[in-house]
């Protein structure tokens, strides 16, 4: 009897703490992607241009991408519970700021101030590493990144919505919501287990992880699946709307369908996450990745464009990059698990910074936005494949200089 309570017990706490990762999963696209829908708006109440509300989007990427690179490594020595909670207070205080904010400017210090608290949801993939082992812990992100597709499909839906009835304090208001319940959870949940030595710092972990090519490689297997769904993501509404000329609300639609993608792309890694290893699943992702490159190449070739024939290439990417990304993310954060804050930080700096970089490429070619696309899918399959070449022979020269000279 105490056996079987003791044993749903357990269960029920890993459906929590499992509970906890897709929430903040949730929150780390609510500030960024629900909001979009409410520029003109705010533009309008705070008498500023567009697309100065515009630079508080970057300002916050730029805000998140500071803090988690210190949030990382610090939570190795001092644990995740606490740099989370005061992570979460501090992004709270930041949103309710914004929802007071009588003025551009003291709207954009209380934005940074929500991005700086929202560096601590990095620790997500470090909480992972901590929580899960083998398959279960590769299944999780699988999890989580399927969630994260879905959540971003929903955005614009959801900003719509929130706006409708709420104006455009509702995604700030909201996300209060939600960041209390997951602070709520991780109080419950959680506990203090650094993982480093009190004398590893910052500088010096990240000096560790970038002197390892093979972590590298599988941070840059992440970067280039990552890329290919962050480019579409960002040239959309000029691809959707102003090409193909799609209403904001068919738009919302469409990415409806793009989200189920993410779902399909969830089932199809988790089967091959039981029968394959790492290698083999990054190789099929990004095989998928370079055949919807070519797809989408002969839609623009030989058929008008439209939207079913242009998700049918992307949904093909998505299932691909669905797979890359959590055998990747396991395989670079399983190589240094006393370093997994860092590691995370290290690698999620670089997921952005790469998708964010191919993306403004791809979409300062806007004359011939969709071959862009494409050879931008068939560019980072090919990259990814032969990434994958190197990592084998980088890990075979490693097994023999770790077998040693072979006696006399």
């Amino acid at each position: 009897m105490a056996d079987s309570m003791n044993r749903r017990d357990a269960s029920q706490s890993t459906r929590c703490y499992i509970l906890l990762l897709l929430l903040i999963s949730l929150l780390g696209v609510f500030p960024l992607d629900v909001i979009l829908p409410s520029v003109p708006l705010l533009a309008r109440d705070f008498a500023v241009d567009a697309q100065y509300i515009a630079y508080s989007i970057s300002l916050f990427a730029i805000g998140v991408a500071i803090s988690q690179s210190i949030i990382g490594p610090l939570s190795d020595r001092m644990g995740r519970k606490r740099l989370l909670i005061v992570g979460i207070v501090v992004s709270i205080a930041g949103a309710v700021g914004c929802i007071l904010a009588k003025s551009y400017a003291s709207f954009m210090v209380f934005r940074l101030l929500q991005a700086m608290g929202c560096g601590c949801f990095v620790l997500s993939q470090a909480l992972v590493q901590d929580k899960f082992s083998g398959h279960q812990r590769n299944a999780m992100r699988i999890l989580m990144t399927s969630a994260s597709g879905l959540f971003i499909s929903l955005s614009p839906l959801a900003g719509s919505v929130l706006q409708q009835y709420l104006g455009w304090a509702g995604s700030f208001q909201v996300f209060v919501v939600l960041a209390i319940i997951v602070l709520v959870l991780a109080l419950r949940l959680l506990q203090e287990k650094p993982t480093s030595s009190g004398s590893a710092g910052v500088l010096s972990s990240y000096q560790v992880l970038l002197k390892d090519r093979a972590f590298i490689v599988s941070s840059l297997f992440s970067c280039l699946a990552f890329a290919c769904h962050f480019s579409f993501v960002v040239v959309s509404p000029l691809l959707l709307i102003e090409q193909v000329g799609l209403t904001e609300f068919a738009f919302s639609m469409v990415f409806l369908g793009y989200g189920l993608a993410y779902l399909i792309g969830g089932f199809v890694a988790s089967w091959l996450n039981c029968r394959m290893e790492m290698q083999a699943q990054v190789g099929w992702g990004f095989a998928l990745i370079g055949l919807a490159g070519v797809a989408l190449c002969l839609v623009v070739a030989v058929h008008e464009l439209g939207v079913f024939s242009i998700l049918f290439p992307l949904v093909i990417c998505t299932i691909g990059t669905t797979i890359v990304r959590p055998a990747a993310t396991t395989h670079a954060l399983g190589r240094h698990p006393e370093r997994a804050g860092a590691a995370a930080s290290l690698s999620n700096t670089m997921l952005f910074a790469f998708g964010g970089g191919v993306s403004m490429l791809v979409a300062s070619m806007k004359n011939s936005l969709p071959m862009s696309l494409a050879l931008g899918f068939i560019a980072c399959s090919l990259a990814g494949l032969y990434l994958l070449i190197y990592l084998k022979g980088l890990e075979r020269r490693q097994r023999v200089c770790d077998s040693g000279p072979i006696p006399e």
